[in-house]
């Protein structure tokens, strides 16, 4: 099963539920190495990405037991001793979340050994700011072929100012300083959902974090955590992704499960190519209509681009880009936080989209393009849901090779969109 065959052209209907958040349940896992009770974690996604925290966490001395074919998607951790501080390099060079278990191995046994993460090759992605945020926080770090992390004496409490505002160095941060000496206070922190799931964990497992979903949060560290049971919420990546879906093939789709709150900013955006939706509760049914794109007061050509949360997310600027290709008008696209992700446009130029890369950051899409089934590979998680949502607006078969790295964000893709009527198998 390496590869999707997937004959476009039809239009999909019925309902489809959004996972857990993919973004959540890896820091929430890493976290629950903070404690030495029982962590048990309810909606989480059945995907790569997690198993690979899961075999982590059960080389770090971990009992794991996955519960993924209950209701509630239900995970039970229990770390009662840490046996190891090293990630395997062979775990950490699959995942960029494996740097995450920096903090809890810090909290916890003073020494982490981590090997560089892997993940998307979507362009550089710098560590500098979690190793300057430990390094504040009191831990000291050699580099050689891999990070040796030491706390000589103990963590405590500063205030540290992130040189950029990293999800992940966010994470970290808080995961060290929940349990270090006195108060820690992390100055333009990411404020993601994820993040603030993260925070809600941390409480739970009886941290003193205030702030959450601010860009300033303030730690006040306590001796130590105990267990503690948590939801994670719904992945709003994956709404937003099926948003695209719908709208693009011209499909009534109801997403279940959705958080209306999550989705403002990316209403915002995709109003802008006509794309609308209503929610009733916590479903969202979007409208089949033309899609086009609105110019701006003036006539001038619209303009969407990612930024930091609340900012329109960069995981979706992929999608956002399929979606215009359908879409009458012309549109300016900027991928402003990685320079390799647009690069995946060459892929959908080759179906006939008629696109203008202007560099690595800036795209300027026209259309609406009869897409035409093609061979493709998938680059990364979000690139190659777009390539997805591309085969099936498409006339004739597409094959979608190297389908893992959809495979890390996507549950059961194949099985979820047969059901809404898409002609996608395996191959």
């Amino acid at each position: 099963m390496s590869s999707y065959i997937i004959e476009g052209g039809t239009k999909l209907h019925g309902s489809i539920r959004a996972n857990g958040n993919k973004n959540a349940a890896l820091p929430c896992i890493a976290a629950s190495l903070l404690t030495s009770e029982p962590v048990v974690l309810s909606n989480i996604p059945n995907i790569e990405d997690v198993n690979i925290m899961l075999r982590i966490v059960k080389h770090l001395g971990g009992v794991v037991d996955a519960r993924m074919a209950s209701h509630e998607r239900e995970l039970h951790t229990h770390t009662s001793t840490i046996k190891s501080h090293t990630v395997p390099q062979a775990l950490a060079s699959q995942i960029r979340a494996s740097f995450l278990f920096a903090g809890p191995l810090l909290a916890r046994t003073g020494k982490a050994h981590i090997h560089p993460p892997g993940g998307d090759v979507i362009g550089r992605r710098r560590l500098d700011t979690h190793l300057l945020a430990l390094k504040m926080l009191g831990a000291e770090i050699t580099l050689d072929h891999a990070y040796y992390l030491e706390v000589p004496h103990s963590l405590r409490g500063t205030t540290i100012f992130l040189d950029e505002t990293s999800v992940t160095a966010t994470e970290n941060t808080l995961m060290a300083a929940v349990t270090a000496y006195g108060r820690t206070i992390i100055e333009n922190a990411a404020s993601e959902p994820h993040v603030q799931d993260l925070c809600r964990l941390l409480n739970a497992m009886g941290g003193r974090i205030s702030g959450i979903g601010s860009n300033v949060l303030i730690i006040d560290g306590v001796p130590h955590l105990h267990g503690a049971h948590f939801q994670i919420g719904s992945d709003y990546m994956e709404v937003g992704s099926f948003i695209g879906l719908a709208a693009a093939t011209g499909s009534n789709i109801t997403i279940e499960d959705v958080q209306p709150h999550a989705l403002n900013m990316i209403d915002i955006n995709y109003r802008k190519l006509g794309i609308e939706w209503e929610c009733e509760g916590r479903k969202l049914r979007v409208k089949s209509k033309p899609l086009s794109i609105q110019k701006e007061q003036g006539g001038g050509i619209p303009y969407i681009a990612d930024a930091p949360w609340p900012g329109f997310p960069p995981d979706l600027i992929s999608i956002m880009v399929v979606v215009a290709t359908q879409a009458q008008g012309v549109l300016l696209i900027n991928e402003k936080l990685y320079e390799s992700r647009m690069f995946f446009v060459d892929k959908l130029i080759s179906m006939g989209a008629q696109i203008i890369l202007c560099d690595p950051h800036r795209a300027v899409v026209s259309g609406p393009t009869q897409l035409r089934g093609t061979t493709l590979s998938s680059p990364d998680v979000r690139a190659g849901m777009a390539l997805v949502i591309a085969a099936l607006c498409a006339s004739g078969r597409s094959v979608i090779n190297n389908i893992y790295q959809i495979e890390r964000g996507y549950e059961g893709l194949v099985d979820r969109l047969s059901k809404l009527g898409a002609r996608i198998a395996y191959g």
